[in-house]
């Protein structure tokens, strides 16, 4: 215990109770070791075991980096930045192509999927061969990206182009037997 703590609080002589930290008098802060104890050692006497320390981080560093390393690889990266660029078709028998949603053109459609461009146009080419497939007409594949009135980076798998909501709204029944998430979306450019 120190002198402090039992004979009471040196500015007001108020009594302390062991670890006190503040005069319950006068407010002041009791010089002593406090509510968290003493420092056990100096601050000097801490240099070696950081120093200790700080080489044991360095060798863990070395030996993750030694046991993850792969021999020199070149790998080519490829990066998509949107937009889009169109790839000639392949040679040989093919199926129509999916309609395309014309520049400078607005109106309505029945949006019958929208695919994330990450997952590639080829999701959304079978989505528009499957709507096809199952009867739908005028079936098409826009890229969100080239209109403003459309949230940018997704294939959008489209059955029609109308000229007004309560059109393409009395085609959506016969969508959604595609395509539960079938949903009309005006398209401006």
């Amino acid at each position: 215990m120190t002198s402090a703590a039992a004979s009471g609080c040196p500015r007001c002589g108020a009594g302390l109770a062991r670890g006190q930290e503040y005069c319950l008098e006068c407010g002041l802060r009791v010089p002593g070791p406090g509510r968290f104890g003493a420092l056990p050692i100096e601050p000097r006497h801490l240099l070696a075991p950081l120093a200790a320390l700080g080489v044991v981080a360095v060798a863990g560093a070395a030996l993750a980096i030694w046991a993850t390393h792969e021999p020199d690889r070149t790998l080519d990266v490829a990066t998509a930045t949107g937009g889009s660029v169109a790839v000639a078709a392949p040679e040989g028998p093919s199926e129509p192509a999916p309609a395309a949603w014309p520049a400078d053109t607005d109106g309505w459609t029945v949006v019958l999927l929208s695919v994330p461009k990450v997952r590639g146009r080829a999701v959304a080419l079978q989505a528009a061969r499957d709507a096809r497939a199952k009867g739908l007409q005028g079936v098409g594949i826009v890229d969100s990206s080239r209109f403003p009135s459309l949230q940018p980076g997704y294939w959008m798998v489209f059955a029609g182009r109308f000229t007004s909501e309560p059109e393409a709204t009395s085609r959506l029944q016969r969508a959604r037997g595609v395509s539960k998430s079938a949903r009309v979306q005006r398209i401006a450019s």
